[in-house]
Order: C-alpha cells, then sequence, then structure tokens
C-alpha cells in the first residue's frame, strides 16, 4: 500500500469570505422575513371590496364580472349593466359579489 499524505491547507481567506457571504445572507433573510410578518394581508375578499371589475355578461341585476383574473357571479345594486362596462365592488356576500356602476 501507498502512504497517502495530502498536504491540503485551505486559504484563510477564502473561509473568512464564505463567512462574510453567509452572515450576510442571513442578515437580509432575517430583514425580509421580518417585514413579510409585519405586512398585513392584501388577499382574499376583503380586498375586493373598492376594485373595479368588468361585466362579462349583460347584469340585470344579475350577471358575471371579472375580477383579478377571475369571473365571479355579481348583482348590480341598480341599473343594468352592458358587457364591457366596468362596475365597482361594494360587498362581498360569499361567492356572490354586490357591484355598483362605475360613475
Amino acid at each position: 500500500m501507498f502512504p497517502i499524505n495530502l498536504n491540503l491547507q485551505i486559504d484563510p481567506w477564502l473561509i473568512t469570505v464564505i463567512a462574510v457571504c453567509a452572515a450576510a445572507f442571513l442578515v437580509f433573510a432575517i430583514i425580509w422575513s421580518v417585514k413579510a410578518h409585519r405586512q398585513q394581508v392584501t388577499a382574499g375578499r376583503e380586498d375586493l371590496i373598492g376594485k373595479t371589475a368588468e361585466a362579462k355578461t349583460v347584469m340585470d341585476p344579475r350577471g358575471t364580472v371579472f375580477v383579478q383574473g377571475e369571473l365571479w357571479t355579481a348583482i348590480l345594486d341598480e341599473g343594468r349593466a352592458r358587457p364591457g362596462e366596468e362596475v365597482t365592488i361594494t360587498k362581498v356576500d360569499g361567492l356572490k359579489l354586490h357591484v355598483s356602476k362605475k360613475a
């Protein structure tokens, strides 16, 4: 058997650079996660109130609207809306939206 003699040395600068990079990553990850936890959730049906939707069917008073990439069943508060008209969401009731014509 041949004797194995490995004279491997790790450069101290390499260790320093890796340690600094790891510390910087941890600091940014901690800061980012703290900011993410402090923000209020901006998703769900509560977020829809006040948004603008587009009527996809004739609303007299019931119809379908398109908002944020989704089709919703909607009830128009008063009047009639044609396809393509913009309406404003006033209330969310289960899976139905209550909308009014945009002024």
